[in-house]
């Protein structure tokens, strides 16, 4: 089949999506499918792969390697242009939140296909760590929204309408069920529709872009159960983004024996208030440990690290590494005795901890939704926000590896993050669409 990825920013740029996007054309290609990317061009470099339409774009940093695509007629025109040259869609998978995603449901409204739609991001969070004015930002692109996806007949498994699901109640799967402990909910065709939409412009916003979708996916079940229970759409496929099997292999053949000496921790993430690095950097000086920690990764936030550190003075050696290849990183994370995970409710999947598990290193977690989502192999934080309670986290961790029994991970986890397992889940979900 061929497919079209739709993004808000070119799969070459940085960002966790867009290496999952890289991943999962790498492998469906591998399955002998094609894969058409639409992005925006990224200014100063050309790639010269066919696979690529790049669309019209400005920059919008001042590295210019993020850029932006104007969604509408002009953008519709040169979408049509490109992809008329190229084999006959059979799906749309749109992976973006704004002017890729607008773009990649028009183009599935005019041609009259499906659409699976990936939601990598929590829109609202992100906004609100960025700006002030969150609420003005967030007002504004709910309008947005309805001037580029305009109400109308969706292209839903069920023939769902943007504002209800008249058609779903035909279907024999629409029944409300229960699983233990959960609370009652229906399966419905897709699009918007619940009260809840209305507490948050960030979710209206998720609703209303998802609502011509066919079927929706997450990268976790966490935030999965956020959108249905938002009333973004229901139900969401489970999709984890995962890991090459050949990078998996190779880490895991490599992986050598615990060296002696104290405790290795490592923290990687971008350097942003929402991943919570000073908080992290305050907890380990307060826990008092001796230990080894890295520090992988670069941002706003590395010079105000840098200076808390020499304030502090910590116990334990900090060292911050920059940003490192991917490989280098997975290198670190294996030959670590724990990875700490401190985003608190921001983290849609949280990649680290997972990547980390498959290497067969524990994590400290901050996160309770990521520590359930792992569902064993870790040092849980009491309290979340705490840096009292992550510092005797990072205690207890320092103090178990002293001893020789840190938490194992679950066994599970190498396999259920490899691509090649997530890419056969993502054919199922679009022969599914296709056949309904």
């Amino acid at each position: 089949m061929h497919i079209v990825f739709f993004g808000d920013q070119h799969v070459e740029s940085s960002g966790g999506a867009q290496v999952s996007m890289r991943l999962q054309r790498q492998f469906l290609e591998r399955a002998g499918h094609t894969v058409t990317v639409v992005a925006p061009r990224m200014h100063g470099r050309d790639f010269g792969d066919p696979a690529y339409v790049e669309t019209p774009s400005i920059p919008i940093q001042l590295d210019r390697e993020y850029s932006m695509t104007w969604p509408g007629a002009r953008t519709d025109a040169f979408v049509d242009r490109a992809l008329a040259e190229r084999p006959p869609v059979d799906v749309v998978h749109v992976q973006a939140d704004f002017w890729g995603a607008f773009t990649g449901h028009r183009f599935a409204r005019r041609h009259g296909l499906p659409v699976v739609h990936t939601m990598h991001n929590r829109v609202d969070v992100g906004i609100q760590a960025v700006t002030p004015l969150a609420p003005l930002v967030l007002a504004a692109l709910v309008r947005w929204q309805r001037w580029m996806l305009p109400a109308g007949p969706s292209l839903g498994l069920r023939g769902a309408t943007r504002t209800g699901t008249a058609d779903a109640a035909e279907d024999p799967r629409d029944v409300a069920e229960t699983g233990p402990g959960d609370a009652v909910r229906t399966h419905l065709g897709g699009g918007a529709g619940a009260a809840s939409t209305r507490e948050s412009a960030g979710w209206r916003f998720l609703a209303g872009i998802a609502a011509g979708s066919a079927a929706v996916t997450a990268p976790s079940a966490h935030f999965a159960h956020r959108l249905e229970e938002h009333g973004v759409f229901r139900p969401v496929d489970v999709v984890w983004n995962g890991i090459d099997d050949a990078v998996l292999d190779v880490a895991l053949a490599t992986r050598a024996p615990r060296k002696d000496g104290v405790p290795r921790f490592v923290w990687v993430g971008r350097m942003s208030p929402e991943k919570r690095l000073l908080p992290f950097l305050e907890a380990v000086a307060e826990s008092g440990m001796r230990a080894e920690v890295d520090i992988i990764g670069g941002g706003a936030e590395r010079r105000a690290a840098e200076r808390l550190v020499a304030r502090r003075s910590p116990r334990a050696d900090v060292r911050f590494l920059g940003r490192l290849a991917y490989r280098d990183t997975l290198a670190r994370l294996a030959a670590a005795d724990a990875v700490v995970q401190t985003s608190v409710g921001f983290e849609t999947q949280g990649m680290t901890p997972f990547e980390a598990a498959a290497l067969g290193t524990p994590a400290v977690v901050s996160d309770p939704d990521i520590a359930a989502e792992l569902e064993s192999g870790f040092w849980p934080v009491a309290e979340p926000l705490s840096t009292s309670a992550l510092a005797q986290a990072l205690r207890s961790a320092a103090d178990d590896i002293d001893a020789g029994r840190a938490v194992a991970v679950n066994p599970e986890i190498a396999e259920r993050f490899r691509q090649s397992s997530r890419t056969s889940a993502m054919l199922e979900i679009y022969t599914r669409v296709l056949s309904a």
